[in-house]
């Protein structure tokens, strides 16, 4: 017999019901991120021409004098706008980096060489460490931008099904492990490092015009979060999720359910291959850089004496991070295709690498409208004015710094729930932040690594994000009835308690004084 529900659980739900719906309409309000760096930009336009007349007392720290607005509609400013908007697309930061780096992991994901890597780790797992494997795994994931979601998120479940475990319980285990740690980093940093750290940098140049962000600069923070997250999402999915799951029962069609498919020979031939010459690489480049000589340093009387050689900004190594992430994937890639029968030619290398770049396009229109934007920002003087005042506003609070970064994790994590892409979100919170926290002597590495926590730990509760309703319909083939409301009431306590724990490691990191990644530091000017 059906028990009632009781009044008090209806009208929880009835306003959970209704926040949700609210956030929905919001949200669908905006418009796309593309259009909005256009508005952006023509209201920066308006803005600097009605400032421009005006005197401000705040001193610019570039020039040591009073701050000026630029008048970006005057006729100069608007025909240097003109002449150099191709330049100002091309020679955008994250451009570049997403689009070399989208090429190698775009071969190894059509030759099938990371579905055989998760697929072998997943195979091999004891039944007693199912749930932190599946977590790791959808962390390590990420590096294929994307891969993740189509994949190790349905697999959770099949694995979990098939283990006797409760498939919804692997969903959201898998989506906490892909989304909800797609800040924290396993093995090799993600094509998220190198773009994060441009838009960082172009921010960082509003306020220090010669300011170097180093692609691997939170990538220690990141390491160390994969075990941060890896344990939370441990807990939370045996002790709260799945005990939570047992009245809720299984009923969709257990008959076409998927099941977990072992390696094909060809398929464990190819990975093995993939492996030894991964292992190879890695093994000659290690050689290349013990020589005391080695091109890949930088010139050590360039250089402080406390910086090494190695990991200097200037050095050839941090030059190479985005080139390297492209070899470390297309070379198994190639190798694994080849022996695994999936790729018969040189032409499917190439097909690879040309569906990665289709699947692109948005982001390129996107980083052409974020570009425009931002260097009218720049140009406007109106970001130094902002953060100089920022600053001075925080400072009379009285604030500690940890409040501070709290305070962007927070921020970060609202912004989250109405604009889906990370890129997208920092070039528009970066700008004005960076340079804000950069006046009250906090780093870019650190505002950064802020932004980071919050953007990964509310992504898992973001009904706008594009694969959220792809995660729905992942849940619907076990649960026939399952909706938004369901997936967002397993991934909630996700959500908060990675927001929580997750901002506390950070401000543990900073007071302890363990760096944040290559080339880091917490202070700005860096000391």
């Amino acid at each position: 017999m059906t028990q009632p529900v009781p009044e008090a659980a209806t009208t929880r739900r009835g306003a959970v019901a209704r926040a949700l719906d609210a956030i929905e309409r919001v949200g669908n309000r905006l418009p796309d991120p593309a259009v909005l760096f256009l508005v952006l930009m023509l209201v920066t336009w308006a803005v600097s021409a009605l400032l421009s007349g005006v005197s401000f007392s705040e001193i610019d720290p570039r020039s040591g004098d009073p701050v000026a607005i630029n008048n970006l509609l005057s006729g100069s400013s608007l025909t240097s706008f003109m002449s150099t908007m191709v330049a100002t697309f091309v020679n955008f930061a994250p451009l570049g980096v997403v689009l070399v780096a989208m090429l190698g992991l775009g071969v190894a994901e059509h030759t099938g060489f990371i579905n055989a890597v998760l697929r072998a780790i997943l195979g091999v797992t004891p039944k007693m460490l199912l749930t932190p494997a599946l977590i790791g795994v959808g962390v390590l994931s990420h590096v294929a931008v994307d891969a993740g979601y189509v994949l190790v998120i349905p697999l959770g479940a099949v694995i979990f099904y098939a283990a006797g475990r409760h498939p919804l319980a692997g969903i959201a285990a898998a989506f906490a492990g892909v989304s909800g740690g797609f800040s924290a980093t396993f093995l090799v940093p993600s094509s998220l490092d190198p773009m994060l750290a441009g838009l960082t940098q172009e921010a960082a140049r509003i306020i220090a015009s010669e300011a170097m962000v180093n692609p691997m600069n939170n990538y220690f923070f990141t390491t160390a979060s994969t075990v941060l997250v890896i344990l939370v999402g441990w807990f939370l999915t045996d002790r709260v999720i799945e005990p939570r799951l047992q009245s809720t029962a299984v009923d969709g069609d257990t008959a076409q359910m998927p099941t977990m498919e072992p390696l094909e020979p060809a398929e464990r031939r190819g990975l093995w291959s993939a492996m030894a010459a991964m292992g190879l690489a890695v093994v000659l480049f290690a050689l290349s850089l013990l020589p005391a000589g080695t091109p890949w340093a930088a010139d050590p009387a360039t250089l402080a004496p406390a910086t090494h050689p190695l990991l200097a900004f200037s050095a050839p190594l941090m030059q190479s991070i985005v080139a390297l992430i492209f070899l470390f994937f297309l070379i198994p890639g190639v190798v694994y295709g080849y022996v695994a029968g999936t790729a018969r030619s040189h032409r499917d290398i190439v097909e690879g690498m040309s569906k990665s770049m289709s699947g692109m396009g948005y982001y390129i229109v996107m980083a052409f409208f974020a570009a425009q934007f931002i260097f009218a920002f720049s140009q406007s003087n109106l970001g130094v004015l902002l953060a100089i005042k920022g600053a001075n506003t925080l400072q009379s609070m009285g604030l500690h710094m940890s409040l501070m970064v709290v305070g962007i994790v927070l921020l970060s994590g609202a912004v989250n729930l109405l604009i889906g892409s990370a890129s997208a979100k920092w070039a528009l919170i970066g700008a004005i932040m960076v340079p804000m926290m950069m006046q009250l002597g906090i780093s870019p590495d650190l505002t950064q690594a802020a932004y980071r926590v919050g953007d990964s730990s509310t992504n898992i509760i973001t009904p706008l994000m594009p694969y959220f309703p792809l995660i729905v319909v992942f849940c619907q083939k076990y649960v026939k009835s399952a909706g938004v409301g369901t997936l967002l009431a397993l991934m909630l306590p996700y959500s908060i308690s990675l927001l929580v724990v997750w901002s506390l490691f950070l401000v543990g990191f900073w007071a302890l004084g363990i760096p944040l990644g290559v080339g880091s530091s917490y202070a700005w000017p860096a000391v």
